[in-house]
């Protein structure tokens, strides 16, 4: 009898202690849940910077921070031989959709050091009319845009605000509309009576040596080319019209825009002075063609595809962390390799 109500006595224990790990394990699995399900939300219906949400936007941001203190960004990519270039695709025609005509184009720069004692300093780079020729070329628009083809007409396009412009609209704000593609117009673009350079080609190219390159091109949905690109070095044109220090230093951002505002991107300075980023004229060496960015374009290994503007119609220093067009978009403004 002692024996049996030994044993009952310990089957009631073990059964108890089942019972309170079995609501313990309960509780936790509910708060887990819940603390998933709070994530969740957080992630969908909380803040977002630039259509990401903050928390994954901050990880973006770190992820930023530990790649500029790993690689520095100093780091020489491979050279390759000419004869494994190829033609580069063409892959976005963002603010290319227009034929730019060669004699209107002038390359606006702002910011330089001892501007207004340059011959071609203007009180106003805005007022610049580019002129394009109708109808526009024959490029397939619709090539890897990351947007239907079908809803690609200016109207649809139009950011919010935008829709319906006329030229009676164009005439009263002074201004064409701009920042007609899906991510709208920048912010980091250009006000009205900004000063600064107005710059043919000839005023810098012929001024500075020439650097044929056979680099990789890589884009963020995952292919890549071999391509020969040739042109100036950015560190070189940085060193002809270089920076207004801010602050006794030069200032931390480099803002690209084409000639419309349609496409821009945002860079570090440093970046920019890499020994192998270009200002392009040349591709597979040949002129650029206008789909390819002529008359020039960027090109630097240190970032995907998204980051390397065609047609470059403004470049300007600034202090300011500059808008980047697939940043609004959700894509990292960082976009480092």
């Amino acid at each position: 009898m002692a024996v049996n109500d030994a044993q009952n006595a310990a089957d009631a224990e073990l059964l108890a202690a089942s019972r309170r790990r079995t609501r313990r394990a309960f509780v936790g699995f509910g708060l887990a849940a819940a603390g998933a399900y709070g994530v969740r939300r957080y992630l969908q219906d909380g803040p977002q910077r630039q259509m990401i949400p903050g928390l994954l936007h901050d990880g973006y941001a770190a992820n930023a921070d530990v790649s500029r203190n790993v690689f520095r960004e100093h780091a020489l990519a491979p050279i390759y031989p000419v004869s494994r270039a190829e033609t580069l695709r063409v892959n976005g025609v963002f603010g290319l959709k227009r034929a730019l005509k060669p004699e209107s184009y002038r390359l606006q720069v702002v910011g330089v050091k001892n501007a207004p004692a340059h011959p071609r300093y203007v009180s106003d780079v805005t007022a610049w009319e580019y002129r394009y020729t109708d109808p526009p070329p024959d490029e397939d628009i619709g090539h890897d845009t990351k947007t239907d083809p079908s809803k690609a007409s200016s109207t649809k396009m139009a950011p919010e605000g935008m829709q319906g412009k006329t030229e009676e609209d164009e005439n009263h704000t002074g201004r064409k509309p701009r920042g007609q593609e899906e991510a709208g117009e920048s912010d980091s673009t250009l006000d009205r009576n900004t000063p600064g350079l107005l710059l043919t080609l000839a005023d810098f190219v012929p001024r500075l040596p020439r650097h044929e390159l056979v680099l990789q091109f890589k884009c963020i949905e995952g292919w890549s080319q071999i391509a020969q690109f040739g042109g100036i070095r950015m560190a070189d044109f940085l060193d002809l019209y270089p920076p207004e220090p801010i602050d006794g230093r030069d200032p931390k951002y480099v803002y690209l825009e084409t000639p419309d505002g349609d496409y821009y991107v945002g860079y570090d300075l440093h970046v920019l002075r890499h020994p192998q980023t270009l200002l392009v004229t040349e591709l597979m060496g040949q002129p650029l063609t206008q789909e390819h960015g002529a008359p020039l374009r960027l090109y630097t290994p240190l970032k995907y595809g998204y980051k390397q503007i065609k047609r470059i119609g403004l470049i300007a220093y600034t202090n300011d962390k500059p808008d980047d067009y697939w940043a609004r978009l959700g894509y990292d403004w960082y976009a480092g390799l």
